[in-house]
């Protein structure tokens, strides 16, 4: 199973800081510190889950001092949900690209989509779909948020591109549908080293079209 996060995806590993006398402003080195202690949580998350590690674990391996952690998160909490929050906003950066022609190829592109991005970094999506769910309240409440941004997101997306063809699907239907593809993810995050995400595509943008269908009319008599 790999244990580093794919640079580039979520997060990008720095660039190693110079020693000695050098040019680099105080908030360069302060956001490479940052992103390294990001990184080193993340990847302790996805390897060793909530409990197993804590803020000497997450500064060994930034190669960080204490200080440096504490002047940028109150507690390993604040740490791990700071990288939590930076991997929703890149879920939806790339969400936002989906296409599509009709409304079924906009549902399969915007599955595409979200498992192309987990699959495009096994570390931080096992860190977020399946340990995150350890931190207990605080956790499920963003995860709620987090859910919820996606199914208002794909609800104006078809409201906007698609007029009345979902006029009457309620909100829950589309929360319902990225409650159902998250858990599918996860499952295979959680069950198999190297998931073929992308294998599922076919089958789940089908079964998910259909849970957003505008419900029957109700017959006259």
């Amino acid at each position: 199973m790999r244990t580093q996060i794919t640079s580039g995806i979520v997060f990008t590993v720095p660039a190693g800081l110079p020693r000695g006398r050098h040019a680099l402003a105080r908030e360069q080195i302060v956001d490479a510190q940052r992103e390294r202690m990001l990184i080193a949580a993340t990847e302790l998350l996805a390897a060793d889950g909530y409990r197993g590690f804590g803020v000497r674990e997450i500064c060994a391996r930034a190669a960080v001092s204490r200080a440096v952690f504490y002047a940028c998160f109150t507690d390993k909490d604040a740490c791990v949900f700071a990288a939590y929050d930076r991997f929703i906003a890149v879920f939806l950066d790339r969400l936002a690209a989906a296409g599509g022609d009709d409304w079924p190829g906009c549902v399969r592109d915007f599955v595409a989509s979200y498992l192309s991005t987990l699959e495009s970094d096994l570390v931080a999506a096992r860190a977020f779909g399946v340990e995150m769910d350890a931190l207990g309240r605080a956790a499920r409440e963003r995860r709620r948020t987090a859910l919820t941004q996606l199914a208002v997101f794909v609800r104006d997306l078809r409201r906007r591109r698609f007029p009345g063809t979902g006029d009457r699907v309620p909100l829950s239907a589309y929360l319902g549908a990225i409650h159902a593809l998250r858990q599918i993810a996860a499952d295979a995050l959680d069950t198999a080293p190297e998931p073929d995400l992308s294998a599922l595509v076919p089958e789940l943008s089908g079964w998910l079209c259909r849970m957003v269908e505008p419900p029957c009319a109700e017959e006259t008599p």
